[in-house]
C-alpha cells in the first residue's frame, strides 16, 4: 500500500487545476474555475474545480472528487496507478510499502475541535452578537462573501457559551486546553477562552488543518493582535497564514509574495492575486522561508512602508538568501500598506507596484545611497559592513557572486578583497585567517542574521568626528616628502582627476587644430573645469588656421601662456590618434553624467518618496550610460578626467 504521508505529498503538491485543465477546458470564476462536465458531456460551464478546496464538483451529474479520483474515473485507473502518475507530474516518487494498520493520528482530535471552533466563530459573527465585528469588518470593506470564504468570525465576551458549545460536541476541558483555545489563570481552577470579544481569523496548515487562531481585538485589549499559543498542532514558527490556498498559486504565478497580516493577505487574494501568505509575526523565521521555497523560488516580501516593516522585510530577506530564494523587495509610497493600497488603488496598481520590485541587495544598497553613507571613506566603511551579513547569507554562488559585484560597483573597492572580507568571518564573530576555506560560513539554528540598520530618513549618518592629535603628512614616493601636506579636515581633499584629460585634448588640438573644432561639437571650452586650458583651448578655436603660436599666446593671459609652454617647451612631433581622442570625449562625456549622479545624490536627500523613485531610475539609466561609455574603467574610482 501506500503510506498516507505520501499520499499527502503528492495531494498538496498537486494543482488540481493544471491537471484537470487538461481534460477540460476552465475559466476562472471568482476563486473557482468552471467548465463542462466531463463525465456527463455537458456543454455549459456547470463544471466546478476549488483549488481552494483541492477537489472538483458538477453541480447537473453530481460527479465531485479530489485530484485522484477525477484521474481514476477519466483514464479508468486503479488508486495507487493514480497516485503514482500524479506523484511523476509533481516529481515525487510513490512507493508501495507492505500493508500494516496504521495508527491513528494523534492530533486528529485536536484538529476537530479546532474546526468546530472556527464554525461556531462564524456563527457568532453572523448572530446578534457579532453586531460590532461585522461593523469593523464591513468598514474593512469585507462583505459577507469574503469573511465566508476566509472563515472569519467573533469570539463574545461570554466566558462560557464556546465550552458549553464544545462539550456538547464531546471535547472535555483537557482537549480544549491542549488545543489552545482555553487557558487557566494563575489561582483559579475553571478554563477560560483564550479570546474574548475578537475577530476571529482561523490559521490552517499547508495540508488545510484547522491548528490554531489569530484574533483581532474590537476595543482597548491588549494586545492588539493574539494568536494561538504553541500546541501539538500550532508552531507559530512553521506556520504560514493562508499556505494552503496560496500553494497552487504559487506554483502557478511562478513567485511567493509575503505581507505582513491577515488582512493584507485576504485584500490581495481577494483582488485576484493569489500567491499570497502572512507569517504569523513579523519576520519569516528559518522554518517558513524552508515552507516557502517549496513552493516558489521567487520572493517578494511587500511590508508595511514604516520603518519596523523595513527591518522585517531585510531579516526576512536573509532567511530566504539562507535557502536559495530570488528575495525582491516591493516598496509601497509612503505611509501605505498592501490592504489601504490596494483598497485606494485597485488591482492593476499593486501589479505596476510589484513590477517595480527590486533584488534586496539593491534596497539596501539604494537605501545606503539616499542616505550619503558612501559619501566618505569612514562612512563607507560602515555601509560595506552593513552590506557583508546579506552577501554572507546568500548560499547561492550565482547570486553571491552578483552581490560581490554589485558591492564593488558601488564602493569602489576591489571585489576580491570584498570576498575575501565576506568570507573572513568564523565563530563568534572573530575574523578567520586569510587562506582558510572559503564560502558563507554556516551559523547557528539560534543565531539571528545580523539586521540591517539605517532604513529610516531620519536615520542620517553621523558627522565626521573633529580632527585630534597631530596632522598626518602625506610623504609622496619613497617616504621623501616632497609633496604638499594633505591637512586633516572633516572632508578630505578631492582628487585633481580633471587635468589628465583636458590635458591632453589640448596637446591633442596643438598638435592639429581640427581636434579644438572636433571637441567644441561636444564639450565648448567654457565645460573645461581647468580655467588654463580651457582659455588655451578657446584661443584655438577663434584663432585662424594661418594663425601661428606666437600669433595665438599673444592673446592669452598669463596662467594660460605658461601651460602653453609648457606643453611645447621641447615638444617633440606627436601622432594624433583617433581612438584616443574618441576615449577623451567619452570621458569628458562621462565626467557629466557623474556631474548629474551626484546631484541627485544631494537631490534625494530632501526629495519625497516619488520623487525619489524618479531620481533613482533617472540615476540607473546614467549608470548604465556611463558603463557604456568606459565599459574598462576601474570599479574602485570615478574616471580620471
Amino acid at each position: 500500500m501506500i503510506s498516507d504521508e505520501i499520499i499527502e505529498r503528492v495531494r498538496t503538491a498537486a494543482d488540481v487545476v493544471q491537471i484537470i485543465g487538461e481534460f477540460v477546458p476552465l475559466k476562472r470564476a471568482g476563486g473557482d474555475y468552471r467548465g463542462p462536465c466531463p463525465f456527463h458531456g455537458g456543454t455549459n460551464p456547470n463544471f466546478s474545480v476549488s483549488p481552494k478546496r483541492g477537489s472538483y464538483h458538477c453541480f447537473v451529474c453530481h460527479e465531485s472528487g479530489d485530484v485522484f479520483s477525477f484521474v481514476r474515473k477519466r483514464l479508468g485507473l486503479d488508486w495507487p496507478a493514480a497516485v503514482k502518475m500524479i506523484g511523476e507530474r509533481v516529481g515525487i516518487e510513490v512507493i508501495d510499502v507492505p500493508m500494516r494498520a496504521q495508527a491513528p493520528d494523534p492530533n486528529a482530535p485536536n484538529h476537530e475541535v479546532l474546526a468546530a471552533a472556527a464554525d461556531w466563530f462564524q456563527r457568532q459573527l453572523a448572530d446578534d452578537t457579532g453586531r460590532e465585528a461585522r461593523a469593523y469588518l464591513q468598514q474593512r470593506q469585507l462583505d459577507d462573501a469574503a469573511c465566508e470564504r476566509f472563515g472569519l468570525g467573533f469570539a463574545p465576551r461570554d466566558p462560557h457559551a464556546l465550552r458549553r458549545y464544545l462539550h456538547s460536541l464531546g471535547a472535555d476541558d483537557a482537549r480544549l486546553l491542549e488545543a489552545g483555545l482555553f487557558v487557566v489563570r494563575e489561582g483559579e481552577t475553571d478554563p477560560r477562552p483564550r479570546f474574548r470579544g475578537r475577530v476571529m481569523f482561523p490559521i490552517l496548515d499547508e495540508l488545510g488543518r484547522h491548528v490554531g487562531f489569530g484574533g483581532r481585538a474590537l476595543g482597548d485589549d491588549a494586545p492588539k493582535y493574539l494568536n494561538s499559543p504553541e500546541s501539538p498542532v500550532f508552531q507559530k514558527r512553521r506556520t504560514l497564514y493562508n499556505l494552503h490556498t496560496a500553494k497552487q498559486g504559487m506554483r502557478r504565478a511562478g513567485r511567493a509574495i509575503v505581507v505582513e497580516g491577515y488582512l493584507d493577505a485576504i485584500r490581495l487574494t481577494l483582488a485576484g492575486i493569489d500567491e499570497v501568505v502572512a507569517p504569523l509575526g513579523t519576520a519569516l523565521t528559518d522554518e517558513q522561508a524552508q515552507l516557502l521555497v517549496r513552493y516558489a523560488g521567487e520572493v517578494f516580501l511587500l511590508y508595511d512602508s514604516d520603518e519596523a516593516g523595513q527591518k522585517a522585510t531585510f531579516r526576512s530577506g536573509l532567511e530566504l538568501l539562507g535557502h536559495k530564494a530570488s528575495v525582491r523587495v516591493v516598496t509601497l509610497p509612503e505611509n501605505e500598506d498592501p490592504d489601504t493600497f490596494v483598497r485606494d488603488h485597485g488591482r492593476a496598481a499593486m501589479d505596476v507596484q510589484l513590477g517595480l520590485a527590486i533584488d534586496l541587495f539593491d534596497r539596501q544598497v539604494q537605501i545606503l545611497e539616499r542616505l550619503g553613507w558612501f559619501s566618505d571613506l569612514r562612512r563607507r566603511r560602515i555601509a560595506i559592513d552593513k552590506l557583508l551579513p546579506t552577501i554572507r547569507a546568500a548560499r547561492d554562488p550565482l547570486t553571491r557572486d552578483l552581490y560581490l559585484a554589485r558591492l564593488a560597483d558601488v564602493s569602489h573597492l576591489d571585489k576580491v578583497t570584498l570576498a575575501t572580507e565576506a568570507d573572513a568571518v568564523a565563530e563568534n564573530g572573530r575574523r578567520r585567517a586569510p587562506g582558510t576555506q572559503s564560502g558563507p560560513p554556516d551559523r547557528a539554528a539560534d543565531e539571528p542574521y545580523p539586521e540591517f540598520e539605517g532604513t529610516s530618513a531620519e536615520a542620517e549618518p553621523a558627522p565626521l568626528p573633529p580632527p585630534t592629535g597631530d596632522k598626518p603628512v602625506w610623504k609622496g614616493r619613497r617616504n621623501k616628502g616632497n609633496a604638499p601636506e594633505w591637512k586633516t579636515t572633516n572632508i578630505p581633499p578631492r582628487a585633481r582627476r580633471d587635468e589628465p584629460v583636458e590635458r591632453t585634448l589640448v596637446r591633442a588640438m596643438l598638435a592639429d587644430r581640427a581636434v579644438a573644432e572636433r571637441v567644441a561639437e561636444r564639450h565648448p571650452p567654457s565645460s573645461f573645469r581647468h580655467a588654463s586650458y580651457g582659455a588655451l583651448f578657446g584661443a584655438l578655436l577663434e584663432a585662424a588656421l594661418t594663425d601661428d603660436l606666437e600669433q595665438i599666446a599673444e592673446r592669452l593671459p598669463a596662467a594660460a601662456l605658461a601651460v602653453l609652454q609648457e606643453l611645447t617647451d621641447g615638444a617633440v612631433a606627436i601622432t594624433v590618434e583617433s581612438s584616443d581622442i574618441g576615449l577623451s570625449l567619452s570621458k569628458l562625456d562621462a565626467r557629466r553624467l557623474d556631474e548629474r549622479v551626484d546631484e541627485i545624490r544631494s537631490a534625494m536627500r530632501t526629495a519625497t518618496r516619488d520623487e525619489q523613485d524618479i531620481l533613482m531610475r533617472e540615476r540607473l539609466e546614467l549608470e548604465a550610460e556611463l558603463r557604456r561609455l568606459l565599459p574598462i574603467r576601474s570599479p574602485r574610482a570615478k574616471p580620471k578626467g
